[in-house]
């Protein structure tokens, strides 16, 4: 099994949810800013969009963050996927959420801080992805009031999705510690062995192989 992308990119959900699922998988590196090797030919065969991720399992090659997740987790973690009808639908719900709504602001004001030099930063998609974030990470505080997981009692695809997102918010100064139950929340979820791994990875990684429009 490979997966292509960057564990700083948005594949690194996916590096998380190949530790969940213990599966045994080799990582491979684009360098998207310098070489572009995502516009390659080879790899626009596995992936015609030309971003990251993308799974090969064999002869089966999948793409999409929360495609390649839900896939893993049908295929060797089902239990992450829920029991009931209502927990899947919450599940469902919550990974949306995460990527559609709240990595949206985050990603625009990341691009705009980590790789825009300071003097031709758009101070216009700064200042609405600043004003964006608050009220969603509000929502998340308020869903997690009295629950140790977002949509079942145990941990599930939908945690590891929203925490991937969840996790670059102090990067760029939004304290989590002003969020009570999402910073429980997050602490707790940060001692799971697959999110210490890819911590690490991330720590290894180079930034040449993440992509401005997938982190």
């Amino acid at each position: 099994m490979k997966i292509y992308g960057s564990p700083r990119s948005s594949a690194g959900r996916c590096f998380l949810m190949l530790e969940e699922a213990g599966v045994s998988y080799t990582s491979v590196a684009l360098d998207m800013m310098e070489k572009k090797e995502h516009k390659a030919p080879e790899y626009l065969r596995l992936n015609p969009n030309g971003k990251v991720p993308c799974l090969v399992d064999g002869d089966f090659v999948i793409w999409e963050s929360l495609a390649i997740n839900h896939y893993l987790a049908e295929k060797y973690k089902p239990e992450l996927l829920g029991k009931t009808p209502e927990q899947k639908g919450l599940i469902q719900q919550w990974s949306i959420w995460g990527l559609v709504e709240l990595q949206a602001p985050i990603i625009d004001l990341f691009i705009q801080k980590v790789f825009v030099p300071e003097a031709k930063r758009d101070q216009t998609i700064i200042a609405k992805s600043k004003e964006r974030i608050p009220p969603l990470l509000k929502i998340l505080d308020e869903a997690l009031a009295g629950k140790e997981y977002l949509a079942a009692p145990g941990f599930t695809l939908a945690d590891l999705n929203v925490a991937s997102v969840a996790n670059i918010a102090p990067i760029l100064q939004f304290s989590l510690e002003d969020y009570k139950n999402i910073a429980t929340w997050m602490g707790r979820i940060k001692t799971r062995p697959s999110f210490q791994k890819v911590a690490g990875l991330r720590t290894e990684a180079s930034f040449n192989s993440m992509s401005l429009k997938t982190l």
